[in-house]
């Protein structure tokens, strides 16, 4: 059975050009459920069978495992079975007739701007990495990158006259972003001060770097959004898809069109940017309330 994830996991590097954190997800999720397997007897996956994965999730919801992870858990054993059934590996696919558990809706989390200003201020700009730092929030607000997508721009991926970016998406899908004059500003100033610094004798094609000169990995940009979140004494935990979150909740607040929205953040389906419109509902609604003098629905007023 470790040879065979160990095979799934090349499949997912070399040929679906799965993201690395993707990766070490689906890795992860899958050798649990190896494990699992073999501490029930079970030493073959064809042996797996319907009763097995009821097992597997009762055994999950003794340990408290959230829906939302093991909804995630269900989605890789799913991609790992069609892939082994695929190359005639195993004879049957027992989740073929397993439903993932319903999922609690909950609107995407956000920053006000307020809030984004604070964030982006924070970077100690007169340093080389602060102002790598600075131009990461900035794209990572202005673009509404995906934290992987940020990390895999090259350099020729920028053009800072037209203030577009060629991003890479999910399933190798190339789409062009904008992005505003801050950030362009940002950018420049980072590769202009910044990244020559960080480089050193590397000569690496790679956007953003490490103080090694090597392009900076996606556990260091989240660790960077949560130390300057704190610093801007903001009170959420703040991870780089909130920034994502806040670009298309900010968008679509100042009359973007949703068509627009779903392209510039590369969702495959509307339904996928959709979500956002309960958002900004959610704020129309707060702020009428909060407003119009007979919104009060207690009495005497």
């Amino acid at each position: 059975m470790e040879e065979l994830l160990k095979r799934y996991v090349k499949h997912l590097e070399l040929e679906r050009s799965i993201s690395p954190l993707t990766v070490r997800n689906y890795t992860s999720d899958i050798q649990g459920f190896l494990d699992f397997l073999g501490n029930n007897g079970v030493d073959s996956l064809d042996k797996v069978n319907r009763s097995t994965m009821r097992l597997y999730l009762g055994w999950l919801h003794e340990k408290g495992i959230a829906r939302a992870s093991i909804s995630r858990k269900l989605s890789a054993l799913r991609s790992f079975y069609r892939y082994l059934a695929r190359e005639n590996l195993v004879e049957a696919e027992p989740l073929l007739t397993l439903s993932s558990p319903k999922l609690e809706k909950r609107l995407p989390t956000f920053l006000t701007h307020e809030e984004v200003a604070r964030l982006i201020e924070a970077p100690d700009a007169s340093t080389p990495q602060g102002l790598r730092d600075r131009a990461i929030l900035e794209l990572l607000y202005a673009a509404g990158l995906r934290v992987s997508e940020i990390v895999a721009l090259d350099l020729k991926d920028i053009d800072l006259g037209s203030r577009q970016i060629v991003v890479w998406g999910k399933g190798s899908k190339e789409r062009m972003v904008l992005m505003g004059r801050p950030a362009a500003e940002a950018l420049k100033l980072y590769l202009d001060l910044g990244r020559i610094k960080l480089e050193g004798k590397a000569y690496t094609q790679a956007l953003l770097l490490n103080r090694f000169g090597e392009r900076i990995a996606e556990r260091r940009i989240q660790h960077l959004i949560k130390k300057y979140a704190q610093q801007a004494g903001l009170e959420m935990r703040v991870f780089p898809h909130i920034m994502r979150h806040t670009f298309a909740t900010h968008l679509l607040d100042g009359g973007a069109d949703l068509r627009v929205v779903q392209d510039l953040l590369g969702h495959a389906r509307l339904s996928s940017t959709q979500i956002y419109t309960h958002v900004t509902l959610s704020q129309i609604r707060r702020k009428y309330l909060a407003a119009h003098p007979r919104s009060s629905t207690r009495k005497g007023e």
